[in-house]
């Protein structure tokens, strides 16, 4: 009999929700300990997970000598702070949420961490296991023969409300292009194969948030931008955020073009905003337009309704726990490590400064 993964997790605001329900799907694994300040979303929490034990600090819930492993959700200015206390206390198999930091200055104590934590680490870059994305990188080569130009863009809704609000402020998340648009340096990494050696930004708020107020500050958050990042490898690729664009039929568009042909993936948002006046929901698409012969291919892409029930990002959550889980039994490898999620961070930094400054900042 396969033993059962116990999950200790830490935060469960929003995305931690979305954590809970799609371990609650998972065979072979359970919450079995959280550590939740807020008590909305702890009694949120309770109602998924009833079974799951609720710790009063971090520390208590590392002591719980059950678990196998360990989820942080918590909010981005915590991420740092929480790893190094994880790795001084408690180092098990982790899934840690994105951004890994929010801080430029901050990129050395992840390093530290890096050469020392003894446990597998998996960053949360969910996006690459999206189905229709992962389709899209499965047959990325094929159908371009070799990325030259890749475009990403995301039209989507606002940021929604969290606890505290803390996802209104620079300070907190790190930036828009640290926060939102680390999966998409993420994804630009693992479809060119190469590391980025220049980013040039233009970005800003200009729709969203600019008539709130938060213990009388305004959020300083951004709400579009572009974003062209060239690689070592000679292959450039560009980024289109805009977050006051929810009546898109798709929220992530992917593009790549090579000298064979294009591929490009279409991505509907989550299913719980789309008017029921519509009809269902768009399904996920990935075209294939080879040069010659011409004739796009067009093949849907369907997800599980339980998996497209348990959260806001086309199933990803749940094959990304898939294959933690692989890697907590020992049966794989680690897919998204500390460097991986570093470099997101990192592109998402030089974004922000570029965009600020005007210049183009070169890695």
């Amino acid at each position: 009999m396969t033993k059962i993964i116990n999950y200790g997790v830490i935060g469960c605001g929003m995305m931690g929700q979305e954590h809970l329900r799609n371990i609650a799907l998972l065979d072979g694994a359970r919450v079995h300990a959280i550590f939740e300040p807020d008590a909305g979303m702890a009694a949120k929490s309770k109602a998924t997970a009833p079974e799951a034990v609720f710790y009063g600090t971090v520390q208590e819930l590392l002591a719980d000598e059950t678990l196998d492993c360990l989820l942080v959700v918590s909010p981005n200015y915590l991420h740092v702070e929480q790893l190094e206390e994880i790795a001084l206390t408690r180092p098990l198999p982790l899934l840690m949420e994105k951004p890994l930091y929010t801080d430029p200055k901050d990129a050395e104590r992840i390093e530290a961490i890096k050469d020392k934590y003894p446990a597998p680490i998996w960053v949360a870059m969910e996006y690459r296991y999206m189905p229709p994305v992962a389709k899209f990188l499965q047959e990325l080569q094929g159908a371009t023969g070799g990325v030259k130009m890749l475009t990403i863009r995301e039209h989507r809704f606002p940021f929604l409300p969290k606890v505290g609000d803390w996802n209104r402020f620079n300070v907190k998340t790190g930036g828009t292009l640290v926060e939102k648009c680390c999966h998409f340096f993420d994804l630009m990494r693992v479809a060119l194969g190469s590391d980025p050696v220049r980013v040039m930004a233009s970005a800003g708020q200009s729709v969203n948030h600019l008539d709130e107020s938060y213990d009388g500050q305004a959020p300083d958050i951004w709400d579009n931008g572009y974003v062209i990042v060239d690689f070592a490898n000679g292959a450039r690729a560009m980024l289109e955020l805009c977050m006051f664009a929810d009546g898109s039929r798709f929220q992530e568009e992917l593009s790549a073009v090579g000298p064979q042909g294009k591929i490009e993936a279409l991505v509907p948002g989550p299913g719980r905003f789309w008017p029921e006046d519509l009809g269902a929901p768009p399904t996920s698409q990935v075209i294939v337009s080879p040069r010659a012969p011409k004739g796009p291919v067009s093949l849907d892409i369907p997800v599980e309704e339980a998996l497209l029930e348990a959260g806001d990002h086309n199933g990803s959550t749940f094959y990304q726990h898939q294959n933690f889980l692989a890697v907590v039994r020992g049966e794989k490898p680690v897919e998204v490590t500390l460097d991986d999620g570093a470099w997101a961070v990192r592109i998402g930094h030089a974004a922000q400064k570029s965009a600020t400054t005007g210049a183009v900042i070169n890695l």
